[in-house]
């Protein structure tokens, strides 16, 4: 018999879209045994495929979920050190459930496990998360006959894949600078470059779960500094910076100036729809205009969604969209059974310079036609609180809460929502230039603080 894991505990892993928490003290091996055992239960396959970072915790967490796995008579697939990417696309390929052990982002103390169903389906919250932890609070009797475990490599049939998204005899030679953190870009970029006609150079390949360099979290800014730097003393075309499980992208020009994920959005968005024909392409309500704008100059029906990918995924089942992209840079391709990718992504980003002949800079400067804030948080005693004070003042404009509270004004807008994983605000802005910018953060922010 399996124990059941401690609900208040299991309240503290819990997030909207996966489960992450400190290890051992939040996430510790019984409670993944309980987790094994729960999703073995929820999913009731025949097989489970599993993967892990490097993280130094992942090791014993994964052995102890698969413990749970087999203890209900399910096989597990184990596809061992691995990016998310990869872990989706397993899951894909073999039409089976999967979790991924990744803390993704989040300093090396934490470890967490995103799940899917068979085919790559997002499991958050709403759709079987919740599920999922009520059976981890229950005993786990275990089956008759337990499941068996088989490694399985799969790296060769991925990299086929994402190959699959573009055209190598269009590629130029580029020279390309890649910071993979210590995290799991530095196993998934060298397969996936090797056959291409690009000069890479990886910063950080070493698989190291504890970030010895820098955090594996290319949101901020400070994580790009040895990026930039390295593009400008090696004059590479492009710069790529992964997170920790390498599933998000962002780049940096040539010029060492960061790419934002909506702009990103809006090149391969164009691209996908210049290859594949007009059709929905989903944008994150965070998103810039001009990523809307983009969308629909290249004959593309822009649909807004709510932030997340379990949420991301299901509007792309439910609509038939081809590709869909978030601020934060998690890109999503209906050919990749519905999940993102940060290495398609930056593939096809590649693909369109080699075929433009020209600079990144150049690509992306007819979009840069607002100013953003980037996401700025601020703490606060009561998200709801906060949130309807400011709606209460801009009252006289157009809101809707599609995901915490989103204004348009007449040349500016902006979204405030609670963070999913932290006690925070997250606020967005964008208007015409950036002293408007400035002037509307400082203003939202004077009404709650």
């Amino acid at each position: 018999m399996i124990p059941p894991a401690d609900n208040s505990r299991l309240a503290a892993v819990f997030k909207a879209y996966d489960v992450r928490g400190l290890t051992p003290e939040e996430l510790d091996e019984p409670m993944a045994r309980s987790l094994g055992a729960a999703f073995a239960s929820f999913t009731k396959a025949d097989a489970v495929v599993v993967g892990r970072d490097m993280r130094t915790s992942g090791e014993g967490l994964l052995t102890a979920f698969s413990e749970g796995v087999v203890s209900q008579g399910v096989d597990i697939w184990d596809v061992g050190l691995a990016s998310t990417d990869l872990v989706y696309f397993a899951s894909g390929y073999l039409q089976a459930p999967a979790v991924m052990l990744t803390a993704s982002h989040n300093p090396a103390s934490y470890n967490g496990m995103k799940f899917c169903r068979s085919g790559a389906r997002a499991i958050g919250s709403d759709t079987g998360l919740t599920e999922i932890r009520q059976l981890a609070g229950r005993p786990a009797k275990p089956a008759a006959v337990a499941g068996g475990i088989q490694q399985i490599n799969l790296l060769d049939k991925f990299v086929e894949h994402v190959h699959s998204f573009i055209d190598i005899g269009a590629l130029r030679p580029l020279k390309i600078v890649a910071d993979t953190a210590n995290g799991m870009g530095g196993l998934i970029l060298p397969a996936a470059f090797n056959e291409l006609p690009f000069e890479l150079e990886i910063l950080y390949e070493e698989l190291d779960g504890t970030f010895p360099n820098h955090p594996a979290d290319p949101l901020q800014p400070e994580n790009l500094v040895d990026l930039q730097n390295r593009v400008i003393e090696s004059n590479a075309d492009v710069g790529l910076a992964f997170d920790g499980d390498a599933d998000r992208v962002f780049l940096v020009d040539e010029k060492a100036n960061l790419v934002s994920g909506s702009m990103t959005t809006a090149l391969v968005a164009s691209a996908i729809l210049e290859s594949e024909g007009p059709g929905p392409i989903l944008h994150n309500l965070i998103c810039s205009r001009a990523t809307v704008e983009a969308i629909e100059e290249a004959g593309g029906e822009p649909i807004r969604t709510r932030v997340g990918h379990s949420y991301i995924k299901a509007v792309m089942a439910e609509t038939g969209a081809m590709f869909g992209g978030e601020h934060s840079g998690h890109y999503y391709f209906a050919r990749n059974y519905g999940a993102d990718s940060g290495l398609i992504a930056a593939l096809i980003v590649l693909e369109r310079l080699s075929l433009e002949g020209s600079q990144l800079s150049s690509l992306i400067a007819p979009l840069q036609r607002y100013a953003s804030s980037g996401e700025v948080n601020a703490e606060v005693d009561s998200t709801d609180d906060a949130i309807a004070k400011v709606a209460d003042f801009f009252s006289d404009q157009q809101q809707d809460r599609l995901d915490g509270l989103t204004v348009e004004c007449d040349d500016w807008w902006f979204n405030l929502r609670p963070s999913n994983t932290e006690p925070l605000l997250r606020l967005n802005v964008e208007g015409p230039d950036e002293k408007q910018v400035e002037d509307r953060v400082e203003q939202i922010l004077n009404l709650f603080s």
